[in-house]
């Protein structure tokens, strides 16, 4: 009992003791010294902002077609007499090669006919010519003949006015006068015929003429020679075939250029000639001709051909020619159609092949390099980058994107940026404006881009 009473005495003392020590010991105890902090500074890599030759690119995709497609038919009716024996699909053959021959004889027998026709016409109007001379040889003897005879009159006539001859002979002299006078105006009537008779020869000839061109012409159309170096296509017919006129020979396709129509979308399209076609070109009238094609060779665009899944880095120039004639509207896509001269020259076995009809290929498109604002796109922040000020901290500019080209960005020249300017091209998380930093520069980076910029493979010269 008594050792539990001490105990409860104790105890509170003890609690007491306790408390004032801990409060001397906070009262004693120095002031803690506190240090100023700000955020840590940040190591990041940047370049420099200039305006660089940049060549915008887009890529259109469209199948190999060839620039001349000849698909022949039969002009006339009749059966096939001779094929060529190289007149096979995938067979080349040159210009001026008779290819295949319709049966001729039928038409021979036609021009025969026309030729017999157009000769007797001929031979009528000489036979006429003849007469006709022969004519004017009589029509000048029976003038003589009257003249001879109006002599003879008048003296008859002053013989018998002294009555020494009897009035018999005089008349017998008129009436000799007057049959000279009606022959005279007979072969004048015969001669003035012919004009009308020579009319009528020379419009028959002028018919059988035609006809015999006509004949010829028919007679031709049944051989059919390449009018170009060709690749055959498709043969429709064989040797022995009776063919009707229009029915479909064969293909030929030429050999000396292709086309691709590559379809490449509006807004690609728009963004490839922009500020390419500015102010200082008038406004064109597209109903004028040739103006669309001049305008074309003023943006200067040049087309490099590859074959899509070709891992190879053989390409083939190509020449942008015209655009289709519409858009796609289920696409939304423009034609640019490209001619490739010469695609079976430099042909090299399982590098480079002959660009063939069907083959699907890829067009890049490159515009005529212009100095421009460009930046990596890994350095755009929703439309925000970052400048490294040259206090070593960070600046956030709003900029407006022209035109994205894999990993590049042009931008807009609105003042919002201006040249010799650091970007950070590193990602920095978080970020504030003002924010210390440590900056490298990447220079390296810069030279690939600069490359990219201009179109060219990186480390190529």
């Amino acid at each position: 009992m008594n050792k539990i009473i001490k105990n409860i005495i104790i105890l509170p003392i003890i609690i007491t003791i306790a408390i004032v020590i801990v409060v001397l010991v906070v009262n004693l105890k120095p002031p803690i010294a506190h240090k100023n902090v700000g955020y840590p500074q940040k190591s990041v890599e940047v370049i420099a902002i200039n305006k660089i030759p940049f060549r915008a690119r887009v890529t259109a995709f469209g199948n190999v077609e060839p620039a001349i497609l000849l698909k022949s038919k039969s002009e006339v009716n009749g059966k096939i007499s001779y094929i060529h024996p190289d007149l096979k699909q995938g067979a080349s053959l040159k210009k001026g090669s008779v290819v295949l021959r319709i049966e001729p004889t039928t038409f021979k027998i036609s021009l025969n006919q026309s030729e017999a026709g157009l000769a007797g016409s001929k031979s009528t109007l000489a036979q006429l010519e003849v007469e006709e001379k022969s004519t004017r040889l009589a029509l000048k003897i029976a003038k003589e003949k009257l003249d001879v005879g109006l002599v003879e009159l008048e003296r008859i006539k002053s013989i018998w006015e002294k009555r020494l001859i009897a009035k018999t002979i005089l008349d017998k002299e008129e009436q000799t006068v007057l049959s000279l006078r009606q022959q005279v105006q007979d072969i004048k009537g015969k001669l003035s015929s012919y004009t009308s008779r020579k009319s009528a020869i020379n419009a028959q000839i002028k018919q059988s003429m035609s006809q015999v061109d006509k004949s010829r012409d028919t007679l031709g159309r049944t051989e059919i020679v390449l009018p170009f170096d060709a690749r055959i296509g498709a043969v429709n017919v064989e040797k022995g075939e009776f063919i009707q006129a229009g029915g479909v020979l064969f293909e030929a396709l030429g050999l000396k250029a292709v086309e691709i129509n590559a379809q490449l979308p509006l807004k690609q399209f728009r963004a490839l000639i922009a500020g390419l076609y500015d102010s200082e070109y008038p406004a064109l009238n597209l109903q004028e001709p040739n103006v669309l094609q001049s305008a074309l060779i003023q943006l200067q665009l040049e087309a490099k051909v590859r074959l899509v899944g070709n891992s190879n880095s053989s390409y083939w120039e190509g020449n942008l020619i015209r655009l289709s004639e519409a858009v796609d509207p289920t696409r939304d896509t423009l034609g640019l159609v490209v001619a490739i001269n010469n695609p079976y020259q430099g042909v090299i076995p399982g590098i480079r092949p002959p660009l063939l009809k069907g083959m699907y290929c890829s067009v890049e498109f490159y515009a005529p390099a212009k100095p421009t604002f460009v930046i990596p796109r890994k350095a755009v922040h929703q439309d925000r980058v970052y400048i490294a000020k040259d206090d070593n901290t960070v600046d956030i500019r709003k900029v407006e994107i022209q035109f994205n080209q894999g990993e590049l960005v042009t931008l807009l020249d609105n003042g919002s940026i201006t040249e010799g300017e650091k970007l950070i091209i590193s990602d920095v998380i978080p970020v504030i404006q003002g924010l210390p930093i440590k900056s490298t520069h990447a220079k390296k980076y810069e030279k690939n881009m600069i490359e990219k910029a201009a179109g060219k493979k990186v480390g190529e010269s």
